[in-house]
């Protein structure tokens, strides 16, 4: 296998989801508006249903599909998501029923291994000491995807709602034809694990992990951090239109930003800070920035301070990788894929949450009936989700000085 080839592949197929998602964003509430013919109200909730009915899959079915990898390896599995996402976006470009996009949405969240198959791929071919290093790459492939794909479909937008559907189809075959011809299975008969079926439901999977030394720890951490996160996606908009009268445009640009500084952190900085203070000691730090990020996001006063506290909070976007990183130190070769689908579940579970929990308290402090009128709400709702973020962390640490002075 040329590995560089592969890793490519890996990170394309990475970039290519987060920009499916981003591509059909904007024309998303036209092409709702378009299948019922009702007002924008009404479509939101449908946009709701969608979102939830994605996330509601990948948390029931990642474990599934990352057992699938541990058993049946991960080419097959990564290369038959690309299919099956390509296929379904054809089918959603060309539906003219609000059911079939939602059974769309519903197929593309089963389907949609393709993050944590490829996490486990790039699990497989990194030294314990990298993992966390490598991991990063996929946060800035994941970046990347994030800035390109709401920018191309915005402009794609223009020739019609269903052109950005088609672009992301194309997307997927073509990424497909790549993989065929540059991957090469990393799950070996050494490695292989047999198909357990008591395992691939999220909450066997869950089981399994929690077994792992502080397992049930670390996705107790990653679950809070993820709700906190979720203060960016679900409410910056709102807030930034709000609090600073921003336009659209503004707002995309703010959200490059965001993606450029993800970017930039997992797939560069990382490899500076994580192999000079350890995995640990970079968890704690991006824990503590984000912190100061959520607070000083919180209030701001202008909008070019935003910029300023986008670009300082690069050092917080070390908390996930180095976190994955530690757990996968943790698992043995032959449930990487396990691992990275208990991952994807418990992500999804936050993203339901984590919206609904932003998007109430901005509206509880923004609305017209406030009892304080204060937008910045749910990013003091993060930070002190973060905070208990850290103080878990900080007790693991006082637990492992006392284990050492003990068997010392």
């Amino acid at each position: 296998m040329n590995k560089k080839l592969a890793v490519t592949f890996v990170l394309l197929t990475v970039v290519i989801d987060a920009m499916g998602i981003g591509l059909i964003m904007p024309v998303t509430p036209d092409l709702i508006r378009e299948l019922l013919d009702k007002g924008l109200a009404e479509a939101a909730l449908w946009g709701g249903a969608l979102t939830a009915s994605f996330a509601i899959m990948q948390f029931l079915f990642s474990p599934a599909i990352g057992g699938l990898s541990d058993r049946y390896g991960r080419k097959p599995v990564l290369l038959l998501s690309l299919f099956v996402v390509g296929v379904d976006y054809v089918i959603m470009g060309f539906t003219g029923s609000i059911w079939v996009l939602l059974i769309g949405r519903v197929i593309a969240g089963i389907a949609s291994a393709t993050h944590s198959t490829a996490t486990a791929f790039i699990a497989d071919i990194s030294k314990p000491e990298e993992k966390a290093q490598n991991f990063g790459l996929i946060g800035a492939a994941f970046g990347v995807g994030f800035i390109a794909g709401p920018m191309i479909g915005g402009l794609l937008a223009e020739f019609g709602s269903r052109v950005p559907f088609f672009a992301a189809a194309i997307l997927a075959f073509a990424n497909l034809a790549f993989g065929m011809f540059v991957l090469s299975e990393t799950v070996t008969d050494k490695v292989r694990r047999a198909l357990d079926w008591r395992r691939i439901n999220p909450f066997g999977a869950l089981g399994q992990v929690a077994k792992l030394p502080r397992g049930r720890t670390l996705m107790l951490m990653f679950f809070i951090h993820q709700i906190a996160f979720y203060s960016y996606p679900a409410v910056w908009a709102f807030y930034t239109i709000e609090k600073f009268d921003w336009s659209t445009t503004q707002v995309g640009f703010s959200l490059a930003a965001f993606g450029i500084t993800l970017a930039f952190t997992q797939g560069y900085l990382i490899r500076i800070i994580v192999p000079r203070i350890g995995e640990w000691n970079s968890l704690g730090l991006g824990l503590a920035v984000s912190i100061l990020s959520h607070f000083a996001i919180a209030f701001v006063t202008t909008g070019w301070m935003v910029y300023v506290v986008i670009f300082a909070m690069a050092l917080s976007f070390l908390t996930t990788p180095s976190l994955q990183g530690i757990a996968a130190r943790a698992t043995p070769d032959d449930a990487q894929g396990e691992l990275q689908g208990v991952f994807t579940s418990v992500g999804a579970i936050a993203t339901i949450i984590g919206p609904v929990v932003m998007t109430g308290a901005f509206f509880y402090f923004a609305s017209e009936t406030a009892p304080i009128y204060f937008p910045g709400a749910p990013y003091v709702v993060a930070g002190v989700l973060d905070i208990i973020t850290i103080t878990i962390l900080y007790f693991i640490w006082r637990q492992s000085r006392y284990s050492a002075r003990h068997d010392g």
